[in-house]
């Protein structure tokens, strides 16, 4: 069928429409998305910076505001070094995966009501698979950079997601069994109608394993083993430089972003707030959901930045020992515990 005869059938104006609305939302998404990972390392750098006494960027622009600017225009400019010995496809392809896959995540998070690219049954999931693609990356730069600091980098990162990825996974079964399905959108509704009004309360266990569990995921401190600076340089990206080495900066923030934003989804309440807060407060029904939901992420990846100047790097033998050891049957129990409420009530 050639174009002009898809034109000419009923409906397909329609289809058109939909398509076009659907890459609009992809365009806003993504474009929002950057300007928060752009911004989220202006922050962390100034949080960090006031929380060891220092001021952080002050150089460029006012209070250093431009500063984000300075680094891409000069990670752009920057050579872009390849190991002699590097499997040269695979170095190409390595942040590539990294990036699309925290960029694909994005398609299933609901950020307020109505707003969502891609509205699945089992969007919980899509995002824990495609957290678990986005170590692919990661391994792959590591085994293809031909340096022993990238390759063991690698290995650590596969070992954690092994660990973490099964204790996030079952620390959200708890709100799953709650809300009764895995549509984010339908557990955002089910935690309105919830009388705390968010599943982080009843859901405090699972809550706390998957806070953890997050930071490990997307290699933050203080599990940031697989890029630890004193033993391992830089760890997997330690051969990559210029737009490369952005690219796996940019995924590790946006990586950042959306566990925050799961964060937000499964145990906050998304871009609502509890009942009896607005039955005191009426007014604050007329606040728009997502600033509910901004302030909400905000919060928690402030939470990250303030872990990260405050707690040491752990050992490799104790963050294997947390992962298996602690979290995991912590999420088990939590199973337990929310299985014997539900059947009870």
């Amino acid at each position: 069928m050639s174009v002009f005869e898809f034109l000419m059938q009923p409906g397909s104006f329609d289809v058109i429409l939909n398509i076009g609305a659907i890459v609009l939302k992809i365009a806003i998404v993504v474009a929002v998305a950057m300007f928060h990972v752009a911004y989220a390392t202006y922050f962390e750098r100034k949080v960090i910076g006031h929380m060891q006494v220092r001021m952080g960027p002050m150089e460029v622009g006012p209070h250093g505001l431009l500063q984000p600017v300075a680094d891409m225009i000069k990670l752009f400019f920057k050579e872009d070094v390849i190991p002699t010995n590097a499997d040269k496809p695979v170095f190409y392809l390595a942040p590539v995966i990294s990036l699309t896959a925290a960029l694909s995540s994005l398609a299933v998070i609901p950020f307020f009501d109505g707003f969502v690219i891609a509205n699945i049954n089992i969007g919980l999931l899509f995002i824990l698979a495609a957290s678990s693609v986005g170590t692919y990356g990661i391994i792959l730069a590591g085994w293809a950079s031909s340096s022993k600091y990238s390759f063991l980098g690698s290995l650590r990162s596969a070992a954690q997601v092994i660990s973490y990825e099964v204790a996030m996974g079952l620390s959200l079964v708890g709100v799953i069994m709650m809300a009764g399905s895995l549509n984010l959108t339908d557990i955002v509704r089910a935690q309105a109608d919830y009388p705390t009004g968010m599943f982080a309360v009843p859901q405090i266990l699972g809550f706390f394993v998957f806070i953890v569990a997050a930071g490990a995921e997307t290699n933050r401190s203080p599990f940031d083993l697989p890029e630890a600076e004193n033993e391992l340089v830089a760890g997997y990206f330690v051969e990559y430089s210029g737009m490369r080495f952005a690219l796996f900066y940019a995924a590790e923030y946006i990586g950042m972003m959306i566990m925050g934003s799961l964060a937000v989804t499964c145990f906050l309440g998304g871009w609502t707030i509890p009942h009896f807060i607005t039955g005191v407060l009426p007014f604050l029904d007329y606040v728009p959901g997502i600033v509910w939901f901004l302030l909400k992420l905000y919060f928690t990846i402030f939470f990250y930045y303030w872990i990260r100047a405050t707690l040491p790097r752990y050992r490799y033998d104790q963050l294997m020992a947390i992962g298996w050891k602690l979290l995991i049957p912590l999420a088990l129990l939590n199973i337990l515990i929310t299985g014997i409420i539900k059947i009870a009530i």
